[in-house]
């Protein structure tokens, strides 16, 4: 067949290019439009081989092979084919498994099947040799492409260099139409929307006992919080009083045998908010059980869109999930008054709701993986979106109809 096919080894493509603009091969350090890659990957290879792009595939590591927001919007690309193999985490460094042994067999697979008369591999994997080896004896001509060595010299294997028929560099020049170094200000993509919801919570002054000065101790009390004693007599600390207690030190408090230690009458928690600071009530109010979530006002069919939805649609940015998680459930909701009981809870979302939010955020790639754990920033994010969507609804509600 008279056309190419371009492999791509997204983490030796990335980490390539990080060393050359930001001096580490940190993928971090970089930012990347993936859309003019791409463009420019198809350009090139077209240009190169002479012969019309069949497909471009993208291999790259994922935490749990759960697709990152980039491979999100990769796989809905026309003539792009995104493949995830496992990253993990050893000795405080991420590592790609299986990324290697799919592009090999995709190699291989092609060439057999004649899929293509050219082949272009973007790596540097010495591993990707007997492959190469076995599409060129299925008479598929072989395109090595590396990217520019930040020291000049080569950042490939010496063996897969001497085996390919043809060989090109993606220099600087090439590299910095979709690539820029975060230091050099230079935004590649389009810059995020401002957030101003965001940036209210994050701004927000933190209450005046949380400010106050923490009451000085006598001396002799050094640096030890008060004990207490417990059942089978032995003594455990207390943390000292401070002026919000954290849910830590009410955890401490609750402990079994343990005298709790005096707390100022004034000692709340608080909930931050674009609003600045709001009291935590004791409990949810009897209403917030009574929530339906989006689970229970799905049917099979709207989750089935829903999916389509999110793999076609949805970026993955977390506004952007808070906005059409909220949408959804506002949409599906049969009983309105839901959504007044909803607006009177500002900002605290019920816990049933919410874990379902988190949950649904988590699909997009939203974990810190090393803990599990989502992004504080981002929690902040998805639920400001939810209570943004939640806002615009009620506020077209009560508009008079003449507006």
């Amino acid at each position: 067949m008279d056309r190419c096919i371009v492999l791509v080894d997204a983490g030796y493509l990335l980490g390539a290019a990080a060393s050359l603009l930001a001096g580490e091969p940190s993928r971090s350090r970089i930012t990347v439009d993936h859309a003019a890659l791409i463009q420019g990957l198809r350009e090139r290879a077209e240009s190169d081989t002479e012969r019309p792009l069949l497909r471009i595939y993208w291999f790259d590591g994922a935490p749990d092979r759960v697709p990152q927001p980039e491979h999100r919007r990769l796989r809905v690309m026309p003539r792009v084919t995104v493949r995830l193999g496992a990253l993990t985490r050893s000795d405080g460094r991420w590592a790609q498994k299986g990324v290697d042994a799919a592009m090999h067999a995709e190699l291989t697979e092609l060439a057999r099947n004649r899929a293509c008369s050219d082949i272009v591999l973007v790596t540097g994997d010495g591993d990707l040799l007997p492959g190469m080896m076995a599409a060129k004896e299925h008479g598929v001509a072989v395109h090595l492409w590396a990217v520019q060595a930040a020291d000049g010299d080569y950042n490939q294997s010496e063996d897969l260099v001497a085996e390919a028929d043809e060989r090109r560099v993606l220099d600087r020049t090439w590299i910095t139409k979709a690539v820029r170094a975060k230091e050099l200000g230079g935004v590649c993509a389009p810059p995020p929307a401002p957030r101003p919801e965001i940036a209210a919570i994050l701004s927000a002054p933190l209450p005046d006992s949380a400010l106050a000065p923490a009451p000085e101790r006598p001396a002799d009390e050094g640096e030890h919080a008060p004990a207490a004693v417990s059942e089978n007599g032995t003594q455990e600390r207390v943390p000292a009083p401070k002026g919000v207690p954290t849910p830590k030190d009410l955890a401490a408090l609750r402990a079994p045998g343990v005298q709790p230690a005096p707390q100022p009458a004034n000692a709340t928690l608080r909930w931050s908010s674009d609003k600045g600071w709001v009291d935590r009530p004791a409990a949810e109010p009897p209403e917030a059980a009574s929530m339906p979530t989006l689970a229970q006002l799905t049917t099979a069919e709207q989750r089935w869109a829903d999916r389509e939805e999110d793999i076609t649609t949805v970026g993955g940015d977390p506004y952007e999930v808070g906005q059409v998680f909220s949408r959804r459930w506002m949409e599906r909701l049969g009983d309105q008054s839901h959504l007044q009981k909803l607006s009177g809870m500002y900002p605290r979302i019920p816990h049933r709701i919410d874990g379902e939010l988190l949950r649904y955020a988590a699909r997009f790639g939203l974990l810190a993986h090393k803990d599990d754990q989502i992004d504080e920033h981002d929690r902040y994010a998805i639920r400001a979106g939810f209570w943004r969507e939640i806002d615009v609804r009620t506020e077209a509600e009560h508009a008079p109809a003449g507006e």
